[in-house]
């Protein structure tokens, strides 16, 4: 399931010879002006996920790929995989904004084993570009800027992050533009930030994981994250936990997850409504960046 089935509203990806890097050269269709001869805007995605992972389906990318197509299908795409091949300055070359994806790899982001992905995130964060992390890729952006990452001591959180409740600095941040206090979100994880650096902003939490949603906003760097996966279904969720991997052990929620979007009883077992699971609604978070990143 190398794209994540055929879905033939995938966004413009550079057809570039560096992307056979990555391991998801598959995915990568010509690229095609737009026809309105608009500037289109081009977003880079750091993968989280090891080649091997990549070549059996779950690459960190493919939710985004799939939501950016939805949300704004004029976007260009490039990839890259640290995990792969270091990531090199030229590549942020023409680059609009960069995203830092999830993670299914069984080390946190402090490990020796993800020390490409951090001189990755050292280089994203220098470039002067918007950047979203979601899950791993916020942890690692808030590792490099001198924050704390580990494992939550409540253990895994899978399914859906329940409960989530804006600060006040959440409440007025275009971020989260409609989100209101007890919204929940797609998510999958087990490691969390502890601790956020110096100038980070907290803009939501909940009872498991008390930065769900936060953002970095000084000098050139314009950062904003979450814990959970705007970027990712019920129905990806539900693929992650009946993979063999770290979330396995919650393979008994796959069910309901698979049939959320259109079951409203096993979206009320996920503590959550069919409603609250389909885009927009789903992604208010990247919609909302790709608006900002755009200049909308």
């Amino acid at each position: 399931m190398s794209c994540w089935g055929a879905n033939r509203h995938i966004p413009e990806l550079e057809n570039d010879p560096a992307l056979s890097r990555t391991g998801l050269l598959a995915c990568v269709p010509p690229v095609y002006p737009n026809e309105n001869g608009d500037v289109m805007t081009t977003i880079l995605i750091v993968e989280g996920n090891t080649p091997d992972m990549v070549a059996k389906g779950h690459a960190g990318a493919n939710g985004f790929i799939r939501t950016f197509a939805a949300l704004a299908p004029d976007v260009r795409i490039r990839l890259a995989n640290p995990y792969a091949t270091a990531l090199h300055p030229d590549e942020l070359h023409g680059v609009d904004a960069v995203v830092l994806t999830g993670s299914g790899v069984s080390w946190s982001v402090d490990a020796p084993e993800a020390a490409a992905q951090r001189a990755a995130a050292e280089l994203v964060l220098a470039a002067g570009r918007p950047v979203w992390g979601s899950c791993n890729g916020l942890q690692l952006a808030m590792l490099m800027l001198g924050g704390s990452v580990g494992a939550s001591p409540v253990g895994i959180e899978v399914g859906m992050a329940q409960k989530n409740v804006l600060t006040q600095e959440g409440g007025e941040h275009s971020m989260l533009m409609g989100r209101r206090s007890g919204f929940g979100v797609p998510c999958i994880h087990r490691d969390e930030v502890q601790r956020l650096p110096d100038g980070a902003i907290l803009l939501a939490g909940n009872d498991h994981s008390p930065v769900q949603a936060a953002v970095y906003e000084k000098g050139d760097l314009q950062f904003w994250g979450t814990q959970y996966h705007p970027e990712l279904s019920p129905l990806d969720i539900g693929i992650y936990v009946r993979a063999r991997g770290i979330f396995s052990d919650h393979a008994n929620l796959a069910d309901d997850l698979e049939q959320a979007e259109t079951d409203l009883a096993a979206a009320a077992r996920l503590g959550t409504h069919p409603n609250a699971l389909v885009l927009p609604q789903r992604s208010r978070e990247l919609a909302n960046w790709l608006q900002f990143v755009s200049g909308g």
